[in-house]
């Protein structure tokens, strides 16, 4: 057995079964390993930002880390945006990077690079295997680590040497820790600001976003009088009927200063102290009010819920109704295309037990307040900033969960960054009907734009915003990658078009030309 081999069956042993591979020369080894032994997934994707960005998505749903596989210190870097997003959202992922034989590194071969020094900015471990026989216990301490509450990237570098000479086989993965119960004074804390009788809210991220926290929130609300809200952007969220309904801190800074104004007491709950997505001149950088009083009851490698529960029975809160809501979706719109009118539709025709993956970015902005009392489903959102993850973060949620359908509202913009997810969905006959929404420009720089106070704005800089001349047809890319689709340009084509999609086995593409 070799160091590729040992490697695969350790990845399998502990529970890692799916790979996104984006394989060269110095992986071939381990590409052959994947061949020999049963038990791994392998999806071919065609850029590694996909392969990243699907590793994110499928361990949200799945609940466990998938592998990459990525070609040395460049592939690295055609996967780091969606690293980068994927460390935001604390999720467990294993990078397994080529590298050149370490008595080939000396050279300074064309694809040489200090892959190290690459990954660890986006990585919570990194670590490169120095011989074959190593390489499985390096692979089981990756699996270790990624599944460390809260989660974590970990990445394992593997010199082409240390996979095709001889090693032991494979090696047990060390027992990992579980999330920490919180302390006492952090429950009583968090009571006492709840029952304080000044303005006070739960925010709320993390598993206190599930099924199981949201009810243990909505009822110390309607115990206390206490708010609840989620944070700007969520890395999984339970919606629609039977979950209790939260709202998201807005993302303007105006808009999120005055739905925080007057707070005397906010209890974090798997949260962090909210603050603004960029500086702008002449507005804060926190958003709570100057004098709001954080307290935290759970971080984010703790133990939100078993906290939530104590919380609640601290207050007396467990027997009080928590206001989930009915199933009651808005009728579908009609008409003309406009921000509002896709938001009401995506309301009434979201089917039940759904993954909705949201990257509409500034048309999708208003999509979350007309969900809530659709059929329940799951929201996935991009928490690192870092565009391009909404199609690769659907690819592998639907991997991850092939019987529930995914539909990912996608704006063009950010759809160009990993366009190639596409081609992959087609491949694997993945279940997701995207929504993509073309105006054609990045409508959400224009109003960073004049957000920062840039003065004497020409047509050099709306240049830069806008995405005509050519305008792109991408249901025409959608087709040339296997995954047919739709141009409509009203609400009663769109209604129609989604739900075909929706219906239809495998993927398929909506694209809707906003005004």
């Amino acid at each position: 057995m070799n160091g590729a081999e040992s490697l695969v069956r350790t990845l399998i042993a502990g529970g890692v079964n799916t790979c996104f591979a984006n394989p060269g020369t110095s992986e071939m080894h381990f590409v052959a390993a994947l061949d020999r032994v049963d038990g791994m997934r392998c999806v071919l994707v065609l850029f590694e930002g996909v392969a990243t960005g699907a590793a994110d998505g499928y361990a949200r749903m799945a609940e466990k880390p998938a592998a990459t596989l990525l070609h040395l210190g460049p592939g690295l870097a055609n996967g780091l945006a969606n690293m980068h997003n994927a460390t935001k959202a604390l999720t467990p992922m294993i990078n397994i990077i080529g590298d050149h034989a370490t008595y080939h590194r000396n050279y300074d071969a064309p694809l040489t690079s200090d892959i190290e020094g690459a990954a660890k900015p986006f990585s919570g471990w990194v670590r490169t295997s120095p011989n074959a026989r190593r390489v499985a216990a390096d692979g089981a301490a990756a699996i270790a680590a990624a599944r460390t509450p809260p989660g974590q990237v970990a990445t394992l570098i593997l010199p082409a040497d240390t996979a095709w000479n001889e090693a032991d086989g494979p090696a047990e993965v060390p027992e990992v820790a579980k999330r920490v119960r919180v302390s006492s004074e952090a429950v009583k804390d968090a009571a006492k600001a709840l029952r304080s009788g000044k303005p006070s809210m739960l925010l709320l991220a993390g598993p206190a976003l599930r099924e199981r926290g949201l009810d243990l929130a909505g009822r110390i609300r309607v115990k206390t009088g206490a708010r609840i809200m989620a944070q700007t952007f969520v890395g999984r969220m339970e919606r629609g009927a039977g979950c209790v309904p939260v709202e998201r801190i807005p993302y303007p800074i105006d808009q999120a200063r005055a739905a925080l104004a007057g707070l005397a007491h906010i209890v974090l709950v798997g949260s962090r102290i909210p603050v603004a997505f960029f500086a702008y001149p002449d507005k804060p950088s926190l958003l709570a009010p100057e004098d709001t009083q954080f307290s935290i009851l759970a971080r984010t490698e703790e133990d939100s819920l078993e906290a939530l529960e104590r919380v609640a029975d601290e207050l007396g809160a467990q027997s009080v109704p928590s206001q989930a809501a009915k199933l009651a979706p808005p009728p579908p719109a009609t008409g003309a295309i406009n921000d509002a009118s896709i938001s009401r539709s995506l309301g009434a025709l979201i089917p039940e037990n759904a993954i909705l993956v949201e990257e509409g970015i500034s048309t999708g902005a208003g999509f979350f307040a007309s969900t809530w009392n659709s059929q329940p489903h799951t929201w996935l959102q991009n928490m690192g900033g870092s565009i391009g993850l909404g199609m690769p973060m659907a690819t592998g949620a639907a991997i991850a969960c092939p019987n529930r359908p995914v539909l990912n509202v996608q704006a063009d913009g950010s759809a160009m960054y990993a366009i190639q997810s596409l081609w992959t969905q087609a491949r694997e006959g993945l279940n997701i009907t995207t929504v993509l929404l073309n105006n054609r420009s990045y409508a959400c720089l224009r109003h960073e734009l004049a957000n920062v106070g840039a003065q004497n704005v020409g047509r050099k800089a709306l240049d830069m915003l806008d995405l005509s001349r050519p305008d792109i047809d991408f249901v025409g890319l959608a087709k040339t990658m296997g995954v047919p689709g739709a141009r409509v340009t009203t609400m009663e084509e769109f209604n129609t078009e989604v739900a075909r999609g929706l219906a239809t086995p495998g993927p398929y593409l909506v694209e809707v030309l906003m005004v």
